[in-house]
């Protein structure tokens, strides 16, 4: 990467709020009542306006609420949650379902399960540049760089120039952030 890159990604990361590169990708969620409120992984029921457990009696959560929740825990910290909450869904084949398993574990400390479940995520759907992003950052964490570069052209050669997911994989090979 040439120096001028480096200093036109650092004005644009400096300039844009984070969300503004969420473009096609993922950013860190915004904190909701599951974070707020919810305690001990409950997450928060829209329709009954209180904290359940995902997997309580009554709880009848569709996967998307599921993986919103589950994001959401995991970006808090709350990694076992996040996974318990995902462990719910009833697509576990889903490749955000996947990704987030995947985040979760690594940031717990069991790195090799998360690469796992990118790698699952990245069987499903080749495409799915924020698995790449997120299993790029963790090589990184490993210090295979050679190997994080090849997730961040792939990236970039699927579609993903632009996005939160590249951005953040450039950032963590230039130590800037990790995610």
């Amino acid at each position: 990467m040439s120096f001028l890159r480096t200093l036109t990604a650092t004005a644009l990361i400096a300039a844009l709020p984070l969300s503004a590169l969420a473009v096609g990708g993922d950013s860190p969620p915004t904190p909701t009542e599951t974070t707020k409120k919810c305690k001990n992984g409950e997450i928060w029921d829209k329709k009954i306006k209180k904290c359940v457990k995902p997997d309580g009696m009554g709880a009848n959560f569709d996967d998307d609420t599921l993986y919103i929740a589950a994001r959401e825990l995991a970006y808090d910290g709350q990694y076992d949650h996040a996974i318990t909450v995902l462990y719910q869904a009833k697509n576990r084949n889903d490749p955000r379902i996947l990704n987030y398993l995947g985040f979760a574990n690594r940031k717990a400390g069991r790195v090799e399960v998360g690469m796992g479940y990118y790698r699952q995520a990245i069987l499903i759907d080749p495409d799915y540049y924020l698995a790449r992003s997120y299993m790029g950052q963790s090589l990184v964490e490993q210090g295979k760089i050679g190997a994080a570069r090849v997730q961040l052209r792939e990236i970039q050669n699927r579609g993903g120039r632009g996005t939160w997911a590249e951005e953040a994989l450039y950032q963590a090979l230039h130590g800037t952030a990790d995610y």
